[in-house]
């Protein structure tokens, strides 16, 4: 297997980021405020230290004015437990408020990702999706918590600073401020070279993460066909893409750091130097030159912060984008209007001329048009890649026709409302998905709010309790991710008991019973009839003597029904369906096996059958 394409470079929509940060800043603003009041009281007590430095060495030691030391000691004391209350105080406003935001933003995220259509699902790796809910929703801490409130008392902090600077010294301030200015025209440039790398750091882990989840989940594929080796050499070539991504950002941080530290070196020989003369010319005390070099401290600080600040605050904008990105998909029921379905019957399933296509100049079905009136049986048969899978999609409203419109009872599909009309849908598909729960769990999905009883009623019809009766925790036992303790007969049989317990009004069953042996699909298959009575009920079926009950028997090939009938009708015209019928017949001939057992019928040896 080869390592996953790299996807195509975004650039940063930093209007739509600023956009959300002004939401979240507006929606927290109360606690910002706060935060920036303690702030401010936080910054100015912690001028009250440097600004005693020239009380102290001009008046006490200089002076011998000690009556001064005790309420200079005093006002420093109660300054520095300002400080402190204030220091704690902010953490816990700015830092609980920055967590609520966070998880706030991640609700909305995966809220809106799981109402996105099933295209953009396939379309998109889940370790891609996951990396947007948990990692790119942390970013906003750094507008929410700590970085702004930093970077506003810092700016706050090195005003008064400065002012006081220019009062002690104008001309050392001005030089001062000159190297203080390349330091922040460095500091610039390093933000254009380090904000594309962090950008794309994200993205890296979220592909690495995405793969790395793949082959956890297949790793019974990756055993059988030996692929470890080769996993591991995906693995490790983006392991090592996110290395060297990180090991320049830590290059270009080290360099600014090192550049900072060097400018601010500088400084401090210009201060010892001017301030020196200016002591000895008398135009400046001893107290005066040990003050301005503590204010310097308290202007150079902030300029040193925001280059940590202003990286965070980068990928923060870079995350809110991402998320932003999301959050404007439109959703598969954004445009549907808000008729309700009828629960009590939902009436005929219509298709006229429906037309879909994948891509486009394509299509996958063409011109479909057939009636599936209430409460009966629809089978759909015919070559892999013919349609059936997108067909039923249509019906799951997974996917919309690119032409035509699907009725069901009077209204358009199109204008009802999903979530009203897929809570009349059961599903039991070839490919049944079971959550890492109990198996009293993973059957109440469909509803709830079921009791154990309607539970266990539900799973004695699929012939479930046959099993679960012998683990030692019963209903209470877990499945493992995807199912994975039960066997594929087992898990077909906990779909199966989903989907009865759902109680639906229409039924699609792709080849329920596919993975049971003979003896429990006679069972299984006696109690799919019981829930077929008068529902609406779609049927896929490869092996067609599982289907000479249907109501109707659609033939589908290349996107069009090429027969309809009953089974008895479409044998007697000896047409395709009666083609596909005894070539099965003596396929399970040729290999002695009877027509109830499972086998590998003619038409999935062709090409791979569509995805839902």
């Amino acid at each position: 297997m080869s390592a996953p394409t790299k996807p195509e470079k975004r650039p940063t929509n930093y209007k739509a980021a600023w956009a959300e940060a002004r939401r979240l800043m507006w929606q927290h603003r109360r606690t910002l405020g706060i935060g920036l009041v303690l702030m401010l009281v936080n910054r100015l007590a912690g001028l009250v230290l440097p600004g005693s430095v020239k009380w102290i060495v001009d008046e006490v030691l200089t002076n011998g004015r000690t009556e001064l030391l005790a309420p200079i000691a005093i006002a420093t004391g109660i300054a520095t437990l300002l400080q402190a209350s204030s220091s704690f105080a902010l953490s816990q406003v700015i830092s609980v408020a920055a967590q609520r935001a966070i998880t706030e933003l991640r609700r909305r995220v995966q809220a809106r990702i799981l109402r996105l259509p099933v295209s953009f699902f396939d379309a998109t790796q889940s370790g891609v999706l996951i990396n947007r809910v948990m990692n790119d929703a942390e970013g906003i801490r750094n507008l929410i918590g700590t970085g702004i409130v930093q970077l506003v008392g810092g700016i706050v902090t090195a005003g008064i600073a400065l002012g006081y600077l220019f009062y002690l010294n104008a001309t050392l301030t001005f030089l001062t401020i000159g190297f203080l200015a390349i330091f922040g025209g460095v500091m610039a440039y390093a933000f254009t070279k380090l904000r594309p790398i962090f950008r794309e750091r994200s993205k890296i882990q979220a592909e690495v993460s995405g793969r790395l989840g793949q082959a956890m989940g297949g790793a019974r594929v990756v055993k059988v066909y030996t692929a470890e080796k080769r996993e591991e050499i995906v693995f490790t070539k983006g392991a090592n893409r996110l290395f060297r991504n990180i090991a320049s950002t830590i290059t270009g941080t080290s360099a600014l750091g090192a550049i900072s530290t060097v400018l601010i070196g500088a400084v401090g020989v210009l201060i010892l130097t001017v301030g020196g003369r200016a002591v000895v010319a008398g135009t400046m005390t001893l107290g005066d030159l040990v003050s301005y070099i503590f204010f310097v401290g308290l202007v150079s600080f902030p300029v040193v912060q925001m280059a940590n600040i202003g990286t965070q605050i980068t990928e923060a904008f870079a995350g809110l984008d991402r998320i932003r990105e999301i959050l404007d998909t439109p959703t598969e029921d954004e445009d549907e209007h808000a008729i309700l379905v009828p629960h009590a019957n939902i009436g005929d399933v219509v298709f006229e001329d429906v037309w879909f296509e994948y891509r486009p100049g394509i299509p996958v079905l063409k011109g479909i048009s057939f009636t599936a009136k209430a409460g009966t049986t629809t089978a759909l048969v015919g070559s892999s890649g013919s349609g059936k899978s997108t067909l039923i999609s249509i019906i799951l409203a997974f996917n919309r026709p690119n032409r035509g419109r699907v009725m069901i009872g009077d209204q358009d599909l199109a204008s009802l409302r999903l979530r009203d009309y897929r809570s009349t849908l059961g599903v039991v598909l070839q490919d049944n998905f079971l959550f890492d729960g109990t198996v009293a769990d993973n059957i109440a999905f469909s509803r709830p709010g079921a009791t154990r009883e309607e539970v266990m009623a539900a799973a004695r019809v699929a012939h479930c309790d046959e099993f679960v009766q012998g683990f030692p925790d019963g209903y209470e036992t877990i499945v493992g991710e995807r199912g994975v303790k039960l066997s594929g007969g087992q898990r077909q049989r906990v779909a199966i008991a989903r989907a009865i317990l759902a109680d639906p009004q229409v039924l699609i069953l792709d080849e329920a019973t596919s993975s049971l042996d003979s003896e429990s699909e006679r069972e299984i298959r006696e109690a799919l009839r019981q829930l077929r009575a008068g529902r609406t009920t779609f049927v896929i079926a490869h092996r067609l003597s599982t289907i000479r009950s249907a109501d109707q028997i659609l033939v589908l090939e290349q996107g069009e029904i090429v027969e309809r009938g009953s089974h008895r009708a479409l044998m007697e015209l000896g047409g395709r369906y009666k083609v596909l019928h005894d070539t099965q017949h003596a396929v399970e001939q040729d290999l002695f096996i009877n027509p109830g057992e499972e086998v590998v019928p003619l038409e999935d040896l062709g090409a791979p059958s569509e995805k839902l």
